[in-house]
């Protein structure tokens, strides 16, 4: 759960038209993920406003460290960064987001862009247009999806960073840019615009995958009623995306789920699957290492290397950044022992 900014009770909101679907139990074949390319990943989208505020960070010696390094000694391969059009501030915006992705290329992170399309936060309970295409009409949103989406990643090309994934929107449970491009109103708009930032991102790179990202990764009715709806209107993606934020006392029920669903996403769509946002209390880190074991270890098993990775949203939050309270640092700064569920 994100706090305020995400409202992890509307990611399983009853959508008019989802049918009741059957569980698919299918269990994992013997062909298992390429190990050595799974992305262990940590989203750092607030790291550079900390550090502007001056918020220092400390390996698990107490020594201050640069935070990328801090993960990558945990094992963390790949940095996920959000990109909003237009932030006050400039938080998150391109040239933020052109730098840290600059910055954590250098240090020999896989990059992963999520495409808020948004002024500000994205996510199950608001997909706000930015203010500058709030009076388009549909073909204009959709033709400005794919001219933006194609220039933040042309610029990120001419930095020498390609990422390696790229989400078309965040938490998308019933679509983005709303109201028209509702999944629930228009399936077709949703569609047309999942498409506009398909060609832009397979234009600038073709070998970057795109990811359709949904909360909620247990709930497999939301998840077939949203990628029947894609299938039915012809939208192309590479991989599914899901947020799994469990509670301490029912995490294991509920990567079962997860992996319940992710094995049924396989087997309905061939898609390959990443888990683009997990999160426990801070106060938890026991727990919450057990919980980042098992989560990684389901998706390493999904059949034919379908698994590829599992980012954890925001583990350098500390001290209750913006009142955020399920990061994996401790109040002094250091990661907490739920870091080293990244280490096997």
């Amino acid at each position: 759960m994100k706090t305020q900014f995400i409202a992890i009770l509307a990611c399983s909101l009853i959508i008019t038209g989802c049918s009741k679907a059957q569980t698919n139990t299918t269990t994992s074949s013997t062909s298992t993920s390429d190990t050595s390319s799974f992305a262990k990943g940590a989203d750092i989208g607030w790291l550079s406003q900390m550090e502007a505020s001056g918020i220092q960070f400390y390996n698990s010696n107490g020594q201050q460290q640069d935070c990328i390094a801090i993960l990558k000694s945990k094992n963390i391969n790949s940095i996920r960064l959000r990109v909003w059009v237009n932030p006050a501030g400039g938080w998150c915006g391109t040239s933020d987001i052109i730098k840290q992705a600059v910055r954590a290329s250098n240090m020999g992170m896989k990059i992963l862009i999520d495409f808020h399309y948004s002024d500000y936060w994205a996510d199950p309970g608001k997909q706000n247009k930015p203010k500058a295409w709030a009076s388009l009409d549909f073909n204009s949103l959709v033709d400005t999806i794919y001219t933006y989406t194609k220039n933040v990643l042309t610029q990120l090309k001419n930095n020498n960073v390609i990422p390696d994934w790229v989400q078309i929107g965040n938490e998308t449970n019933d679509g983005m840019l709303w109201e028209t491009g509702r999944a629930s109103t228009s399936m077709s708009n949703f569609a047309a615009m999942i498409n506009a930032g398909y060609k832009a991102v397979k234009e600038v790179n073709s070998s970057t995958k795109v990811i359709v990202h949904i909360s909620n990764g247990y709930d497999n009715n939301l998840f077939r009623w949203m990628f029947d709806g894609l299938t039915k209107y012809n939208a192309q993606w590479d991989v599914i995306g899901m947020s799994l934020y469990p509670p301490v006392a029912s995490w294991q029920s509920t990567t079962t789920q997860c992996l319940v669903n992710m094995n049924d996403m396989i087997n309905r769509y061939g898609k390959e699957i990443m888990i683009c946002e997990i999160g426990m209390d801070v106060t938890q880190p026991d727990a919450c290492k057990q919980f980042i074991t098992d989560i990684i270890q389901k998706v390493k098993s999904l059949p034919n290397h379908k698994g590829l990775g599992v980012f954890y949203w925001e583990p350098e939050c500390h001290n209750n950044w913006q009142g955020y309270n399920m990061g994996a640092f401790d109040n002094s700064g250091k990661p907490t022992v739920a870091m080293d569920g990244f280490a096997n």
